[in-house]
């Protein structure tokens, strides 16, 4: 829901503030054009130029309605909290694990932790962990932390515990899972002390670049940059094509620090990185890396004392091959520095995961490794239809499409297997089931995530 940012303010404040973004999207569509590279057309067909001014109004129109819509649907007031009262009673939180059996030998004593937060990054695998955790809650009845009415809580806002669906002070829940701007203090009212923080990265060239291609549409600062590879003439000279005010520019500059709630444009060398860092040290107990996806669900296993069940998985929201711009050393270089506070995150992160891997051990990871693949692939055969992702179009049941980008459907999905042991049926359902529909089938209104997919399906 990245076209969807709202903050928790009065209505007639809501409103002013969103004919000012109105007008702005107005001004950048005049100036710069819509998606579709039309800045300077001489409108030689009139026709055409009618179609694509009533296609920009219609969009900003629309857009605007339905965030409207949700600042009157959320007005409720947000009082300071702070003392013990509001917090989750760790008593009862741990619930559930009566009825949770210890994936390890008695002799390891340790049991499953069913009290978890996941920091859900964008474009870094972190739709595939999130469906792990659906079914591992949805198994054992946990009682999840699900905002209302979208699939985010709030994004790009800074989390609030009044983003949770029915929240009142002192309420206690297991998993919190779903994107958000991370707002440490306010997680914690919602989790007993012993909750596990989890989160994963990614290469930061690597991110750029999916972030770029996924919301390039969403973020009109690149309306105006002409020419098929976009990107590369976004890295020849970034600073021409951002500012840090505009609507969406978060996506196009250290969006991992910016998801992390941290201040994304500061530059590599500034102290404050560093204390960004050592603080989200302090809070997260395992940072998973997805270029080394596997390794870091053996990881999750172990912290977690969960089985290897748990952690089977199939890879959702991979993007199709040819839509995956292939970047020169020297673009990579660019796009290093420009997000050097995620590099110096990354860098971090990935030398304490893997001090974890050596405490772990590199031949018992390896046999590790190598028994998740084994049953990920007979899970494969079983659920799969052909074996593998097909495009979208090809998606013969629409509950396992994923959500695509705006303007075009590069997310790849699967059709399940119609013959199949019935036994296995309900695992591969939810194997194969994307973030949105998912948590549809768990109980969460998402009126606002699909008038907006509905829109963007219908106009572009």
């Amino acid at each position: 829901m990245w076209l969807l940012t709202t903050q928790r303010q009065n209505p007639a404040r809501c409103v002013s503030d969103l004919l000012l973004l109105s007008s702005k999207h107005v001004c950048l569509s005049t100036f710069s054009g819509f998606p579709f590279g039309f800045r300077n057309m001489s409108c030689v067909k009139e026709s055409k130029c009618t179609r694509v001014i009533r296609r920009l109004v219609l969009w900003v129109l629309l857009t605007n309605i339905m965030l409207v819509l949700y600042c009157f649907r959320n007005t409720t007031h947000v009082k300071m909290r702070g003392s013990q009262d509001d917090t989750c009673p760790l008593s009862v939180a741990r619930s559930p694990k009566q009825n949770v059996t210890s994936a390890k030998s008695q002799s390891e004593e340790c049991s499953p932790a069913l009290n978890i937060m996941f920091m859900k990054t964008h474009k870094t695998a972190s739709s595939t962990i999130l469906n792990i955790l659906f079914r591992f809650g949805e198994k054992h009845k946990l009682k999840f932390a699900f905002p209302d009415g979208r699939n985010d809580f709030c994004y790009p806002s800074p989390f609030l515990c009044s983003q949770v669906k029915g929240y009142t002070p002192g309420d206690c829940f297991n998993v919190v899972c779903n994107h958000m701007r991370f707002n440490h203090r306010e997680v914690a009212k919602l989790l007993p002390p012993d909750a596990v923080y989890i989160t994963i990265l990614r290469d930061p060239v690597d991110l750029f670049e999916s972030s770029f291609h996924y919301y390039h549409r969403a973020v009109p600062l690149t309306w105006r940059i002409r020419g098929e590879n976009k990107l590369a003439e976004f890295l020849d000279n970034p600073e021409r094509f951002y500012s840090s005010e505009a609507f969406n520019s978060f996506y196009l500059k250290n969006l991992l620090s910016f998801d992390f709630g941290l201040d994304n444009n500061l530059e590599a060398d500034d102290p404050r990185v560093l204390r960004d860092i050592h603080d989200l040290s302090e809070h997260f107990d395992l940072v998973l890396i997805a270029e080394y996806f596997e390794e870091s669900l053996i990881l999750l296993k172990d912290k977690l004392c969960w089985s290897m069940d748990d952690i089977l998985y199939f890879k959702l929201n991979a993007r199709k091959r040819s839509s995956v711009s292939q970047l020169t050393p020297e673009l990579r270089a660019k796009a290093l520095q420009w997000n050097g506070a995620d590099w110096r995150l990354y860098q971090h992160f990935n030398a304490s995961f893997w001090a974890r891997v050596e405490a772990y051990g590199r031949e018992r990871m390896s046999r590790e490794v190598e028994e998740l693949r084994r049953r990920n692939s007979e899970m494969k055969a079983v659920c799969i239809e052909d074996g593998g992702a097909v495009e979208a179009r090809k998606i013969q049941d629409r509950r396992f499409l994923p959500w695509q980008p705006v303007g075009e459907s590069s997310i790849l999905g699967y059709n399940m297997r119609k013959s199949m042991d019935p036994k296995f049926r309900t695992i591969c359902e939810k194997m194969l089931t994307p973030e949105i529909q998912y948590l549809s089938e768990l109980g969460v209104s998402l009126w606002l995530t699909r008038l907006w997919g509905w829109f963007k399906d219908a106009v572009f």
